[in-house]
């Protein structure tokens, strides 16, 4: 654990100065399960990517659906010819055998039999969702990012940890790829060198974003609105804007294109390098949404609706091989090409990653798919490194169901709490430093900004009454 730049002990010991307490209290008692045993599953958001990850999961018993608008889950299971997919057919006959709730406090409290939730909610509802799924005793798979905030990522990394029977899996499925596993296994044989620096990149967001906070519009009467914000304080009414697909890019429900792409492309170099959480986060970025001017504003922007493009430096100061960096780019902004970078290789402009070290670079896309080596003779030391981690059954498509194996100690678990907080924890420090406008400096065992004290006030929010983390 030290390679991570600091210990668990004192990594759970920052909760408290994030949140005020320490919470690792135990949860009530799994039931055991054998290879041979079907896993009672239960989803939280069951359309969009709740059903992406579901159609996964249909050889286990799907117990029950909670979403706040089935009307959406449906539309999920249908092709463009308004017709149910036949390959969604499985999961209309799972969901339509299971119980349905609107409100997954209530499924929670009143369904025992189940095994294991998959959360895949806007990211408001991650935390306290996964918090009541796992305090009574059910294993999570918990869509990435992992949580809204700092604070609560600490807090379900101390419950996961107080908890080991848990199995905890975050849904950044490029975790479970043999590419992005043979791009870890060659960046630590030192195939290109010492890694100074990481460019990391993403056309996201590919949602309404920059814009303007709109006026409120009736809500379809499917949809029910006041379940759908759940923690979230704003009080907002309806518009499209928001649900079901746009609320990443504003403030009070998600985390802007880090949050949404940031698990699938820091991923693979804070995996590969090891450097501990960052000591110092900068990040830059057009105008917040309803502010005239981004340089001569009058008074705190609002912090409504999230800018349209950003770029943020990660520094890290405990890396085990001196000076790091990571630099990220959203808003379909490309980073500069390195003075060797060859003439004829292009970026993916829908994401990548490039590791640039001293012997040489490695370009990958999202995921960590179709990794390229850049520098002579890497081609051949690379064909010399042997494999060092294991492969998940089925890859990338096999995330899911990685999760369901390591709950019944068939396989060990692709990317659990214990690594996914503290990616997670990576990411969500970018959108600190944007709100804050100014860099912070990151003391990860204490779980504080130093140099500005003010900024500490993101590492938290509040919650509206009944949905308390």
């Amino acid at each position: 654990m030290a390679a991570y730049g600091l210990t668990r002990r004192n990594l759970l010991s920052g909760v408290a100065a994030v949140s005020g307490a320490a919470f690792a209290a135990p949860v009530l008692a799994q039931r055991r399960l054998s290879p041979s045993d079907r896993v009672n599953v239960a989803v939280i958001g069951a359309g969009g990517q709740g059903a992406s990850n579901m159609g996964k999961l249909t050889s286990q018993n799907i117990v029950a659906t909670a979403d706040v608008d089935y009307d959406h889950v449906l539309s999920a299971l249908k092709d463009k010819t308004g017709n149910i997919a036949p390959s969604k057919q499985a999961l209309k006959d799972a969901y339509d055998k299971a119980e349905r709730f609107s409100d997954y406090r209530k499924m929670l409290d009143s369904r025992k039999d189940i095994d294991a939730v998959l959360v895949a909610t806007p990211d408001q509802h991650h935390a306290v969702a996964a918090r009541m799924a796992m305090e009574r005793g059910k294993h999570v798979f918990v869509q990435k990012p992992l949580t809204y905030t700092v604070q609560e990522g600490r807090k379900l990394l101390a419950l996961a940890d107080a908890n080991p029977k848990l199995v905890t899996q975050m849904g950044n499925q490029g975790h479970s790829g043999d590419d992005g596993r043979r791009v870890v296994e060659l960046v630590r044989a030192g195939v290109i060198g010492k890694v100074h620096t990481v460019y990391i990149w993403t056309n996201r967001p590919v949602w309404p974003q920059g814009v303007n906070r709109p006026a409120a519009t009736p809500a379809p009467a499917s949809l029910d609105w006041d379940l759908w914000l759940g923690p979230s304080t704003v009080g907002w009414g309806y518009n499209a804007a928001y649900a079901h697909f746009n609320w990443r890019g504003w403030t009070p429900f998600g985390c802007a294109a880090l949050g949404d792409m940031g698990a699938h492309l820091i991923d693979f170099p804070f995996w590969a390098l090891e450097p501990g959480l960052p000591t110092r986060v900068e990040t830059r970025h057009t105008r917040w949404p309803g502010n005239e001017s981004l340089w001569d504003m009058k008074q705190p922007p609002k912090l409504e609706g999230f800018p349209l493009a950003s770029v943020t430096h990660y520094e890290f100061g405990h890396a085990k091989d001196g000076p790091l960096t990571f630099i990220w780019s959203d808003g379909d902004l490309l980073p500069a090409q390195p003075a060797s970078f060859p003439p004829g290789l292009k970026m993916n402009q829908e994401g990548g990653v490039l590791f640039v070290g001293t012997k040489g670079m490695l370009m990958h896309d999202t995921y960590g798919e179709k990794p390229v080596l850049i520098g002579a003779g890497l081609t051949e030391a690379a064909a010399k490194v042997p494999q060092s981690l294991p492969r998940i059954q089925g890859s990338i498509s096999g995330h899911e169901m990685n999760w369901i194996r390591a709950i019944r100690g068939e396989e060990k678990i692709s990317n659990p709490f214990e690594y996914g907080a503290r990616l997670n924890e990576t990411m969500i420090l970018g959108i600190v430093a944007m709100k804050n406008e100014d860099a912070i400096l990151w003391d990860g065992a204490a779980g504080q900004v130093t140099n500005n004290p003010a900024a500490n006030a993101y590492l938290t929010r509040e919650y509206r009454k009944g949905w308390e983390l």
